[in-house]
């Protein structure tokens, strides 16, 4: 087996050429930090096995971010590999520019030049630079498949087309500028002889290290046992700028000759100047999240979820009924009937909402939106200690936040990682889904989008806080790098929205078929069983569970949700969001797939989870936003940033969800008591009277008085 590697600059379609080489469904999208680490898959060509393996989007081999660092030890691990450096055919200047960077320290490249869109800026002849280069160049499209079969017959050459011998004429003019006697002295050339990488070449390495003088690499210089600051005062202050234009300068010489421009407008589009209007763009925003959240949840969502619900209960009835009549309405029976199907077909009915979702975060990344809402939200961020990376990681919490934690990694600073990390959970995933719409359909009816849209912004809102406080006290963040680039705005591929859903519905699925049905299994135990281990039918005796809800109700009294089963449903949902749904339908003996059934079993004061009113029920819908979130969360948090941070976080999102809820409902109940507007005057009055003590308070502090004066700093400045 040969092992391959695939580097590119982030949007050049890398992973998207590593899915269709290895026929994989890795996630793909149009902005830096898609890909975090490396992956590595099999595939074969000609009778001959290939490892490929996926690197995180870099623009040269100077690493400033974690993911950039994982590409360049990886190329450098793997010297002796080929590697196959993917462009952009309509960003080929910018592109190229990493190709120089590979080909000076020697790399074994291939060429693939991706054809992403049907309108292209270049139009390349690969012979003419394939010799300018000096390396193989082929055409590929990575999303259709085509020159795929061109790329493996280059990549099954046994000859290595470059290894070391690719001299490139700016690097020996830029070279020609330093004496060798000022910059290499023999024990760091003695010190380079030891290292492999060099093999002995002195030639290479003083190629090498005027280099990485000009671009300032202090890693490079600390692992040949060089000083960086002696090498760095032999070039002149500008030196990056001086390299970078070299680069270029080579760059449109050889496109010059080899390639023929087509259009010269990529990437611009007249609607961005709405789209990222100061004014408008943060309510075209909201706009276009409102109109998801309609599609998923209510109208396209709501009509599927029900179709699906009424088929579900379709297939268990006979089975039900089958049970029942050889085994009697007994412990088998309620096991299947309440366990299995009444929980797990509850929550299974929201599979389509959940899909929908998915679909339309899919269609944000195709598109190219997303990239705009990073930048949107760069300077919001920015104020908060973290950057528009951060963007990235905290949407994708929308669908899952165990896979959002994992990709905090790509921030620069350790800080903002962790605050990353810990605000992951904060966003509303998809599991929360069904909770939603169970409990807040049942209190709200067709104004629960308003409740659910108010609980994904309460989210976001809460996050900006803890991360503004932790900046502020405990996790102080560094001045990150943040490249952004837009790329055009793109149709949806439907190919690739299909592989998106199948990805997440199929987990979905297992999670529902393991861990799902387990837990409803130990629920319900726990819920049909008292301490003494006798079995408890549903009113006819209290069972263990009932007993540890009691105990615990007290707890939850102030928050106007204090009954057990409420209580309990809360414990499952720390196992996963979803047993929050399908443990309530159990308590309440709702049948499998009676979604509507469930929700109006809220309102009746003879069942298990009974709401009294809609300031309890929004105050349980903002509790289930902002506690812990689910384990596989809490795990990865553990793997991302530790067990002291991640006991910390815990410990803070349930303080968060507790003093939130609280406040919550005391607003609601006063709302639902006195009115809207007598208790909007009564709060707008009370912040009138802070912001009157605020103000007087800075007043007095900036007042500067004599040195006769209570306070003064004897620096008077009054004249």
């Amino acid at each position: 087996m040969r092992d391959v590697l695939l580097v590119g600059n982030p949007n050049a379609g890398k992973t998207t050429l590593f899915n269709s080489l290895t026929k994989s469904t890795e996630h793909t999208g149009n902005w830096h930090g898609v890909t975090v680490d490396t992956k590595k898959k099999l595939f074969s060509f000609q009778g001959e096995e290939f490892g490929i393996i996926d690197t995180p989007g870099i623009y040269s081999l100077c690493p400033l971010s974690f993911e950039e660092k994982v590409a360049v030890e990886t190329l450098q691990k793997n010297f002796d590999k080929k590697v196959v450096n993917i462009c952009d055919n309509n960003n080929l200047q910018r592109n190229l520019y990493l190709t120089l960077c590979l080909l000076e320290e020697g790399f074994d490249v291939v060429l693939a030049i991706n054809e992403i869109d049907k309108k292209n800026i270049f139009k390349v002849d690969c012979q003419k630079l394939s010799a300018a280069l000096g390396i193989d160049v082929v055409y590929v499209n990575a999303e259709k498949g085509d020159g795929l079969d061109d790329l493996k017959k280059i990549l099954c050459q046994k000859e290595v087309k470059n290894k070391r011998n690719v001299v490139l004429p700016y690097v020996a003019e830029l070279k020609a500028k330093m004496e060798k006697s000022q910059f290499f002295d023999e024990k760091t050339i003695k010190n380079a002889k030891k290292n492999d990488l060099f093999q002995k070449n002195d030639v290479f390495f003083e190629n090498i290290c005027a280099l990485k003088a000009y671009e300032k690499d202090e890693n490079f210089f600390k692992k040949q046992n060089v000083d960086e600051k002696i090498v760095f005062s032999k070039v002149p202050q500008n030196s990056v700028e001086i390299l970078a234009k070299a680069r270029y300068d080579f760059i449109d010489k050889i496109l010059e000759g080899c390639a023929k421009r087509t259009n010269d407008v990529y990437g611009h589009s007249k609607l961005d100047r709405f789209v990222l209007n100061k004014w408008l763009a943060f309510p075209i925003f909201v706009c276009v999240l409102a109109f998801a959240f309609y599609l998923t949840f209510f109208s396209v969502g709501a009509f599927l979820s029900d179709a699906l619900g009424n088929l579900l209960d379709l297939i268990a009835k006979p089975i039900l009924s089958s049970v029942k009549a050889h085994f009697g309405q007994g412990f088998l029976f309620d096991l299947l009937n309440v366990a299995i199907f009444g929980g797990v077909s509850t929550v299974l009915s929201f599979l389509p909402q959940i899909a929908l979702l998915f679909f339309f975060l899919s269609v944000l990344e195709d598109t190219g939106y997303m990239s705009r809402i990073a930048f949107i939200f760069e300077d919001i961020l920015g104020r908060i200690g973290l950057s528009g990376k951060s963007v990235y990681t905290l949407l994708m919490g929308f669908g899952c936040s165990t896979s959002a934690i994992m990709t905090s990694r790509n921030m620069d600073d350790k800080n903002a990682k962790t605050k990353t990390a810990i605000l992951c959970p904060y966003m509303s995933c998809s599991a929360k889904i069904p909770i939603y719409t169970v409990v807040g359909g049942a209190f709200f009816g067709a104004k629960n989008i308003f409740v659910i849209l108010g609980l994904y912004f309460l989210g976001v809102v809460v996050a900006i806080l803890i991360s503004k406080i932790l900046d502020a006290t405990v996790l102080k963040s560094k001045n990150q790098t943040f490249i952004l680039e837009f790329p055009p705005y793109r149709s949806t591929s439907l190919k690739r929205a299909g592989i998106v859903l199948w990805k997440n519905v199929k987990e979905f699925l297992l999670r529902v078929g393991s861990i799902m049905i387990s837990m409803n299994v130990i629920v319900w135990l726990f819920s049909s069983f008292s301490f003494s281990f006798e079995y408890v039918a549903q009113g006819q005796g209290v069972s263990i569970l009932e007993q540890v809800g009691r105990f615990l109700t007290p707890i939850f009294a102030p928050l106007g949700f204090g009954n057990w089963a409420i209580i309990s449903s809360l414990l499952a949902g720390i196992v996963a969001k979803e047993v929050v749904v399908s443990s309530i339908a159990m308590f309440n003996g709702i049948d499998s797939g009676a979604t509507k059934l469930l929700s109006a079993s809220l309102l009746l004061p003879t069942s298990a989870v009974f709401f009294s009113s809609r300031a309890s029920v929004l105050s349980f819908l903002v509790f289930c936003l902002l506690y812990t979130p689910c384990i596989a969360s809490v795990s990865m948090l553990r793997y991302e940033i530790g067990r002291k941070w991640t006991i910390l976080s815990i410990l803070i999102q349930l303080f968060v969800a507790y003093v939130v809820a609280f406040v919550i409902y005391q607003l609601a109940f006063a709302f639902e008591i006195f009115g809207f507007w007598q208790i909007f005057a009564i709060i707008l009055a009370i912040l009138c009277v802070f912001s009157a003590f605020f103000v007087i308070f800075r007043k007095i502090k900036k007042k500067k008085t004599c040195a006769h004066c209570f306070g003064c700093d004897g620096k008077c400045h009054l004249k």
